[in-house]
């Protein structure tokens, strides 16, 4: 049988919206993480950033070199990852710049991104596409797109609101927000982004303000450049949390009561989840407990891939990033705070 006569049907399959998703990255629906509002709601919202679509443009070739080679100063905000038996760090003074990184970590295509009007780093795998930057906001956040179906994606949502893959949810893994001092110390052997990118910036100026020292936008009780959907002030508008989502809610606990416990037990919904403090990293690591398994901290050890101890391999690993909690609760209005204390 000659096979042209099934050419036209094979054109229109290649051309479907639905083999445009098939081409974009891996995507699960229903999406793992909650939705406060529809996906119509959050389209409502989408307010121009400034640069339009890939105006602020991803690096997709990145370089890098070994960590006793980069001139950063030990408070140098970096997004350290640990992936696939690879260890990289992209500092933050480049990131913000790009907000999208596409690499890839022990033969796996991923993407790193960072949303600085919202102190959001979060990893995705992206399969056969990249991620670029869209342009536009929801929630003063970064929405990204990809390239293969043109997808719209808010950073912080890891949901397609728009296109194709809209209400499917991207595949994540965790990113640790921590100083270069604190991140070398830990992964002596890291990788770290070079300047070598491609484009011409000034890599040593943030337009933002800055985090060694604390200063400009991302002050703590400095005001917002774009509206948001809920407000809450409980806690000053850039202040940072530790944030996690799942199917039974969301959370925040802050950075003081963290340290302060060590281990900090939070029921969301009919379920319950443990976070344990990272000292050395300064930051934080959920687990799902449903069962409640009393967490012993003398047990505790930090290495390579995160925390272990008696119990913890039976516990289920949440993703759980930093943020600021003004756009934290934009996303999430009915998360639960920790802030410790009686």
């Amino acid at each position: 049988m000659r096979p042209w006569p099934y050419l036209p049907l094979a054109l229109t399959l290649l051309l479907s919206p639905l083999a445009s998703a098939l081409a974009g990255p891996p995507a699960e629906r229903p999406p793992s993480v909650p939705l406060a509002y529809s996906l119509e709601a959050f389209r409502d919202e989408i307010r121009a950033g400034g640069p339009g679509k890939d105006g602020i443009p991803s690096i997709d070739r990145p370089y890098f070199q070994p960590a006793d080679q980069a001139s950063l100063a030990p408070g140098d905000r970096v997004v350290g990852v640990y992936l696939n038996g690879v260890v990289r760090a992209y500092p933050q003074r480049i990131l913000v710049w790009h907000e999208i990184v596409n690499d890839e970590l022990g033969g796996e295509a991923v993407s790193i991104t960072y949303c600085p009007l919202t102190g959001t780093a979060l990893g995705f795998k992206r399969g056969s596409t990249e991620l670029g930057v869209s342009g536009r906001l929801v929630n003063s956040n970064l929405i990204m797109y990809d390239r293969a179906t043109d997808s719209e994606w808010p950073q912080i949502l890891g949901v397609a609101i728009d296109g194709p893959l809209e209400g499917h949810g991207l595949e994540e893994f965790r990113v640790v927000w921590t100083t270069w001092e604190r991140w070398q110390a830990r992964y002596p052997d890291s990788e770290v982004l070079t300047e070598q990118t491609g484009f011409v910036r000034n890599y040593q100026r943030d337009p933002y303000g800055s985090y060694n020292p604390l200063s400009g936008y991302y002050r703590p009780d400095s005001g917002r450049l774009f509206p948001v959907m809920h407000r809450d002030d409980r806690l000053a508008p850039k202040t940072e949390i530790l944030g996690f989502r799942t199917r039974h809610g969301a959370a925040a606990v802050t950075p003081e009561a963290l340290e302060a416990d060590g281990v900090v037990e939070l029921a969301l919904g009919d379920s319950h989840y443990s976070v344990v403090h990272d000292p050395a990293l300064a930051t934080g690591w959920v687990f799902h407990n449903p069962d409640r398994l009393a967490i012993d901290q003398q047990s505790l050890s930090f290495g390579p891939a995160g925390v272990s101890g008696a119990g913890m391999d039976s516990l289920e690993a949440v993703n759980a990033f930093a943020a600021m909690w003004f756009a934290w609760a934009a996303f999430y209005p009915d998360a639960v705070l920790f802030e410790g204390g009686p």
